[in-house]
């Protein structure tokens, strides 16, 4: 009997969460990431934000990041943005997507937190798909 509640128990805990957890990325980064906005991104990023994209990595400022953003878009004009996994709890979330390029596949993964109301970037990387 113990048994069957801690299943049941579970399993609507794990259906509250990904319910929760369901559409949690803002909208305007996904359509960022699909039209190569970089400007739009970093408007969405902590003041500092760790960041490696290809062979550039660090910590940089939301105006560092927008201009390794926009050197990177330039470079690869994206063709289009999917976002394939989501998560997190309603402090932190993550984003994991496949930005597709006229040249390249890149995979896509960033980290927001909850900071003074506001969800924002702290971590953000983008690497080629099959390295």
């Amino acid at each position: 009997m113990k048994k069957t509640a801690f299943y049941i128990l579970f399993y609507l805990v794990t259906i509250s969460v990904f319910s929760q957890t369901r559409g949690e990325i803002p909208s305007d980064i996904i359509l960022a990431l699909k039209t190569g906005n970089a400007k739009e991104i970093a408007s969405n990023m902590n003041e500092n934000v760790e960041m490696v994209i290809l062979d550039k990595e660090g910590i940089y400022s939301k105006t560092q990041a927008e201009m390794i953003l926009k050197d990177f878009f330039m470079k690869n004009p994206p063709r289009k943005f999917s976002l394939l996994h989501q998560g997190g709890k309603a402090e932190s979330k993550y984003g994991i997507g496949d930005l597709e390029t006229s040249d390249d596949t890149f995979r896509v993964y960033f980290l927001l937190k909850r900071k003074n109301e506001k969800t924002l970037i702290h971590q953000f990387r983008i690497e080629k798909e099959n390295e």
